[in-house]
């Protein structure tokens, strides 16, 4: 009787159980089948977008600067290091391989470890159910998300090879400082592709998606070794390295640093005007969507423009003393890693021991340096930008032990004391053909200061804005030999209490002078005297033909000396004119935009300058306008090579060239120092004063403090190019004349060649024997 009722009761309890297993079955297929239109396309991964940062790139493909909160560097399978993909393997997912997308084994024992311990400690989820939940799932942790994993994941391996899922898991995963993907990582901890790391490094990256900050090896470097070693024990049990391997990667320490700006060719100046295009165009999503700008920017001669500023702007310093009074930065207490700061070509450093004629300090990574005396006694102390304090006899003058200072490395290897400048500066380079910036920098250091001289900046060009005269000049009928009074200037303005005189720089006058020598030698009374016999109107139609606008022109008498305002950017483009034959070019930096496939989006095509081209445009190919004549360009160009052969810019003879041209330029009270010149197809502008317009002190003319900049650049910039000929076009003849007169001279008198245009060449001989030399005295350049 027991025995029956025994076997009612366990029918009774298998039919129960059978019922409520099929209902489950029932409630799951339905509740399964609502889910699953709930779920997202697994086709979305065929077309995957990773979110990628803004690229910049220089014309030579090297990368100049990134934008964006990503940094991921998307890879193919097959460029993944085998090691590397076991380490993930033995870390992540070892039996990845052979299960479905789901680890049934690993599920049953998280699902044993929440039962019986009411936590979760182990989720069982495998690399597949990772990929769904980082493509195509939300982060939330319930039971509901969990379901739709596996489901997705299980789907996800019927439509996708191993391999597929694996490259798509190994360029999403979040591994710390920003980074996104296993080459991401490589550069941001090692500065090296994949396939130069070893393998501790390898396993060091495998270890991270467990915990990406916990296990760091820069915030957590203990913790990472642990983690790291661990990963190698895991791939030494499953036979992916010997024990040899094993030893030699366990053994090796943690060689991780933060490498968060792996630029080939910083710009930072460039860069932020391209980002700012870039977003206008494309929004704020421009910052993931993996764009590559390529800009005209040559990196070698980017390189020469940054180093020539900072070179320049020392030299200045070097000149008008220390601002630091002596031992005011001496510290007190120990220093700190945060107290060791680099700006530009400048850094920190802590003086430890000074000797006769050296004082050696520590920079911040530990490391001694000596600097000579020979390096340190330009440290007079900065009275004004006039007058220093007496020179110094001794490193202890200006130095103690345990000052922070701050010292530059030259290019022979010693280490100079230095200082941040005070002054700025700024440089730009086109290619004077197309209008394509080669090079630009914006001031000193663009984390220091961001401002951007050299579109931002409005400063009055001085007599970088003569030539603008002499080309009316020219155009009206005066010709290189034309002579004008230097003679003194009075001008009444009623607005003002006293009359202006003008003068020129030497403060001498030098009486009747051919307009050739009145630019060489910048005679500001000269300019003077040719714009008020040419009207204010002839002139300034002549700057606004150059792209200068209205609102820049004085419409009084100073406009002949500079005293309008002007970019370093529109002078550069001024003088692209006389660089390319008589051209209008437009200044332009982006060269083309690819997306992250390498589709090209857009293609710069400007306009040329092309003096043998009549037809404005050509199929794809278009021309710039031509502003002035042969002729006229040709007597422009002959005049400006004075400048640099004879005149105020001799210094760039050092060069060894002679097709150099160019004009210095200097305001009043040496505010300002330019120097804009051309030569093989590049114009380039160099400018040098205070932001606050502060003068620059006696002698800062544009010929001492700007034209080293030009120099520096066009050193490397006309490298390995030939020198190019002046050639004379049709329409100009050369004539021996008497530069006392202008008039034609007696082949055995001491006159000079000149170049004229046909309709204004001399028919008359001078009677008069004058040697040419008396009018070449000597005279500066400057405003007023």
């Amino acid at each position: 009787m027991p025995t029956k009722t025994f076997i009612k009761s366990t029918l009774k309890w298998i039919f129960i159980l059978f019922s409520l297993s099929l209902c489950l079955i029932i409630i799951a297929y339905f509740f399964i089948s609502d889910l699953k239109q709930e779920l997202p396309d697994i086709q979305q991964l065929h077309n995957v977008e990773y979110q990628t940062p803004l690229s910049i790139y220089s014309y030579d493909k090297l990368l100049l600067a990134q934008f964006g909160e990503k940094k991921r560097i998307p890879i193919h399978i097959k460029e993944v290091p085998q090691q590397l993909i076991n380490a993930f393997l033995a870390a992540e997912d070892d039996r990845f391989y052979s299960h479905p997308g789901v680890d049934y084994r690993g599920l049953i024992r998280a699902t044993f470890q929440l039962l019986w311990t009411g936590k979760k400690k182990q989720g069982g989820s495998t690399i597949t159910m990772q990929v769904t939940r980082n493509f195509l799932l939300t982060r939330e942790k319930t039971y509901i998300r969990k379901i739709k994993e596996i489901i997705l994941s299980l789907q996800i391996e019927r439509e996708y090879s191993k391999d597929q899922i694996l490259e798509l898991y190994l360029n999403k995963i979040y591994l710390g400082h920003r980074s996104y993907g296993v080459a991401a990582a490589a550069s941001t901890y090692y500065d090296k592709t994949l396939r130069d790391l070893n393998l501790a490094q390898l396993a060091m990256i495998a270890g991270l998606p467990k915990a990406p900050s916990s296990y760091n090896p820069i915030s957590n470097p203990e913790r990472a070794l642990q983690r790291r070693n661990y990963v190698l024990r895991r791939m030494l049990k499953l036979g992916y390295i010997d024990q040899a391997e094993f030893d030699i990667a366990f053994n090796s320490p943690v060689t991780a640093t933060l490498h968060s700006n792996q630029l080939d060719a910083p710009a930072p100046y460039i860069a932020e005007m391209v980002r700012q295009e870039i977003v206008e165009q494309y929004g704020e999503k421009a910052f993931s969507l993996g764009l590559k700008v390529f800009t005209t920017i040559n990196s070698t001669m980017q390189a020469t423009a940054t180093h020539a500023i900072q070179s320049a702007l020392h030299n200045y310093d070097q000149r008008h003393g220390y601002r630091f009074l002596p031992h005011a930065n001496k510290i007190s207490t120990e220093l700190k890693t945060s107290d060791f700061t680099t700006i530009a070509d400048t850094q920190s450093a802590h003086i430890v021991e000074i000797n006769d004629d050296i004082a050696t300090a520590s920079l911040a990574d530990k490391s001694l340096i000596e600097i000579p005396f020979e390096q340190i006694k330009w440290a007079r102390t900065f009275k004004s930008q006039n007058y220093m304090g007496p020179k110094l006899k001794s490193i202890n003058d200006v130095l103690k032990v345990n000052d922070l200072v701050r010292v530059r490395q030259l290019k022979d290897s010693r280490w100079s004391l230095a200082q941040i400048p005070n002054t700025e500066a700024a440089f730009v380079a086109l290619n004077s053909n197309d209008g394509a910036i080669l090079a630009l920098s914006g001031g000193f250091d663009f984390f220091h200061n961001k401002y951007n001289r050299v579109i931002q900046s409005k400063r009055q060009p001085g007599s970088g804005f003569k030539p603008i005269i002499y080309t009316t000049a020219l155009e009206n009928g005066f010709t290189a030999a034309s002579l004008i009074n230097d003679a003194p200037v009075v001008i009444d303005d009623p607005s003002q209490i006293n009359a202006w005189r003008p003068e020129n720089y030497s403060k001498k006058f030098f009486g009747m002078t051919p307009l050739r020598t009145a630019l060489r030698k910048s005679r500001n009374l000269i300019s003077i005297r040719l714009l008020r016999e040419l009207g204010i109107k002839k002139v300034t139609d002549t700057a606004l033909r150059f792209g200068f606008k209205q609102e820049q022109l004085p419409k009084g008498l100073s406009l002949a000396l500079g005293s309008g305002y002007a970019s370093p950017l529109q002078m550069a483009t001024f003088f692209s004119v006389f660089a390319n034959g008589g051209f209008l070019i437009e200044p332009y930096f982006i060269d083309r935009i690819e997306d992250n496939k390498g589709k090209v989006l857009f293609q710069a095509t400007p306009k040329i300058a092309c003096p043998s081209c009549e037809d404005s445009s050509i199929g794809d190919v278009h021309y710039a306008s031509r502003i002035i004549s042969p002729q006229i360009n040709f007597l422009m160009n002959s005049l400006l090579r004075d400048v640099v052969q004879r005149g105020t810019a001799t210094k760039a003879k050092v060069l060894g060239r002679t097709d150099l041209a160019g004009k210095t330029g200097t305001t009043n009270e040496q505010r300002d120092a330019w120097f804009n010149g051309f030569s093989s197809g590049i114009a380039a502008s160099a400018w040098l004063g205070f932001d606050t317009s502060k003068p620059l002190g006696r002698n800062e003319t544009g010929g001492k403090a700007a034209l080293p900049i030009w120099i520096d650049f066009m050193k490397t910039a006309l490298k390995d190019k030939p020198e190019q000929s002046l050639v004379i076009p049709a329409g100009i003849e050369k004539v021996y004349i008497d530069p006392k007169t202008g008039k034609l001279a007696q082949t055995d008198s001491h006159g000079i060649w000149e170049y004229f245009r046909n309709e204004n060449s001399p028919s008359e001989y001078s009677y008069l024997d004058v040697n040419a030399e008396e009018l070449e005295e000597t005279d500066e350049d400057s405003l007023f």
